[in-house]
C-alpha cells in the first residue's frame, strides 16, 4: 500500500487511522531518514488509542510507553548496536500485551518477528516541508489482512 502524505498533520491522521487496526502484540517497524515522520505517525498512533499527552522521539532514552488499554512501547535504536537489544530488553517487550513501534528497526531486524508491520517513510524530494510518500507493508497473513482493512479505512475515510 503506497500514499502521499502532504502534510504533518496528515501523518497524524494516517496514524490515528492505524491506530484503529493495530492491535495488542502487534510490532510496527518505521523507516525513513531523520525528520522524515516517524515519531509524528507514532503520535497519531498514540493519539487514536487514546493518549492524550507529549509523544517524543525516546532517541537517548531507548524507550518510551504510552499508557493506554493496550501500552504503547516506542522503541528508537538509532544509538543503539544489534547487541545493545538484548540488554534492553525488547525479547520481553515483544510479549507483553501492548503495541510495539520501532523507529530505526534495522538495527534490530534479527529480534523482530515476521508479522511486522513495515512503515517506509520516503521524501519526494530533498526538502522537509514536502510531502511524504509512505509505503506499508506486512509479513504473514494478519498483517496482510491489516493493510487490506487500512485501505478500506482510507479509501472511505472512516
Amino acid at each position: 500500500m503506497e500514499l502521499i502524505i502532504k502534510t504533518e498533520d496528515d501523518m497524524n491522521k494516517l496514524g490515528e487511522m492505524l491506530a484503529r487496526m493495530l492491535t495488542k502484540r502487534d510490532v510496527v517497524c518505521l523507516h525513513g531518514v531523520l525528520g522524515a515522520g516517524k515519531t509524528t505517525l507514532v503520535r497519531g498512533i498514540a493519539r487514536g488509542k487514546g493518549y492524550p499527552g507529549r509523544v517524543t522521539s525516546p532517541t537517548f532514552t531507548l524507550m518510551n510507553i504510552y499508557p493506554t488499554q493496550d501500552p504503547i512501547y516506542h522503541f528508537d535504536f538509532y544509538r543503539l548496536e544489534g547487541g545493545g537489544l538484548v540488554d534492553l530488553g525488547l525479547e520481553d517487550y515483544l510479549e507483553k500485551e501492548g503495541l510495539c513501534l520501532i523507529e530505526w528497526p534495522e538495527v534490530g531486524s534479527g529480534f523482530l518477528p515476521e508479522e511486522a508491520v513495515h512503515i517506509y517513510i520516503s521524501l519526494t524530494e530533498d526538502d522537509y516541508e514536502r510531502e511524504r510518500l509512505v509505503r506499508i507493508e506486512a509479513g504473514g497473513e494478519d498483517g496482510r489482512r491489516k493493510i487490506k482493512e487500512l485501505e478500506q479505512i482510507v479509501d472511505t475515510g472512516c
